[in-house]
């Protein structure tokens, strides 16, 4: 009954406080935050602890919800269109970001190169809570259609995700046995390469079956969603073996069910816009109960330093990857500006390296 009086706590004051948000012109995430912060731990504990004990698991389903929304709204021509700047968004501001967070932080927090690479790599995602839902609003109402603007951000932000999970994994291993092993690189390629097949195979079975079946969409969203979280479990049980990157195969297999069947897809993204604003809520309250204020200020000032070093690395990235492109000015500074934001990526993993 306590767990219950937590999760509804959680949902009525964060849906409050990002209705206040919406109100005075602030990301409701940020109210969102806040009212974690409160109800928290470190300060009035009004959260049940066993709650707060499966929180990572609530963040998890969350990131997959958000992916594969991202997939539903992302078909295969029009990354063909976009060709080379889509694929160098996906991983060298990423990659750039990473450098510089390992540098800085080496120099202002006195974290080891293994520590900073970790750190770096929980810092480099796009996040798609706040990246994803924008630029389907911008597909949706028309904007930046003749250079596809929306949709390079979206393709490379889902992409760019993937490939920092997956670093982010190995770069943990790094820190936990202390020691360099040239092998696991190669299990990198690997994980992405079988999560792709994955999601391939997966994509196009519930792609058939939506297609040939009556279903109604709410049966159709509870059949995508738990095939997506069992692709999730299954990289958890193949772990010790190999290596699958099951988010990767999540993005893939919502990309397929919209390439064989564009209205079922449609109408899956609408059930899965309303299933994140329910757990847009969830995730974001527990991030800010997660947050221990009094140790986060201890290196406020240096901190911040690491991030806006971060964030510098990361726009050199996206200015390399759409140089030379048919993107105007103004669209060029809007896609750096796109790539910035930091928020569920960072709360899913993040969570990880603290524990």
């Amino acid at each position: 009954m306590i767990m219950l009086l937590s999760i509804g706590l959680i949902l009525i004051l964060g849906f409050l406080g990002g209705y206040l948000a919406s109100k005075i012109r602030i990301p409701g995430l940020v109210m969102m935050i806040i009212v974690g912060l409160i109800i928290g731990p470190y300060a009035l504990n009004l959260l049940d602890q066993s709650l707060l004990n499966i929180s990572s698991y609530l963040r998890q389903i969350a990131l997959v919800i958000i992916l594969t929304r991202s997939g539903l709204n992302l078909d295969f021509s029009s990354l063909k269109k976009m060709g080379r700047p889509a694929l160098l968004m996906s991983f060298i501001p990423a990659t750039f970001e990473i450098i510089g967070v390992t540098l800085a932080s080496y120099f202002f927090l006195g974290l080891t190169l293994f520590e900073g690479m970790l750190l770096g790599s929980v810092l480099a995602a796009v996040s798609p809570a706040v990246v994803s839902p924008r630029m389907i609003q911008l597909i949706e109402k028309g904007y930046g259609k003749r250079n596809e603007v929306p949709k390079l951000i979206l393709a490379g932000a889902s992409l760019d995700d993937i490939y920092v999970i997956v670093l982010f994994y190995g770069f943990l291993g790094l820190v936990e046995t202390n020691t360099f092993n040239p092998l696991a690189l190669l299990e990198i390629p690997l994980s992405i390469g079988l999560g792709i097949l994955l999601g391939l195979i997966v994509g196009f079975i519930l792609g058939f079956i939506l297609k040939h079946s009556q279903l109604k969409t709410t049966i159709n969203l509870i059949i995508v969603l738990g095939v997506s979280l069992l692709l999730v479990g299954l990289e958890t049980i193949l772990a010790p073996y190999i290596s699958i990157s099951s988010l990767l195969s999540v993005i893939v297999l919502a990309m397929v069910i919209l390439l064989t069947n564009q209205t079922k897809a449609k109408e899956l993204a609408r059930g899965y816009n309303g299933l994140w604003q329910v757990f847009e809520i969830i995730l974001f309250v527990l991030v800010g109960a997660s947050l221990d204020l009094s140790y986060a200020l201890t290196n406020l000032g240096p901190s911040i330093l690491v991030l806006f070093i971060g964030l510098i690395f990361r726009s050199m990235g996206v200015i390399l990857s759409i140089s030379f492109t048919r993107y105007s000015f103004k669209e060029k500074v809007f896609i750096v500006i796109a790539y910035l934001p930091k928020a569920t990526v960072q709360a899913s993993i993040g969570a990880v390296a603290l524990n």
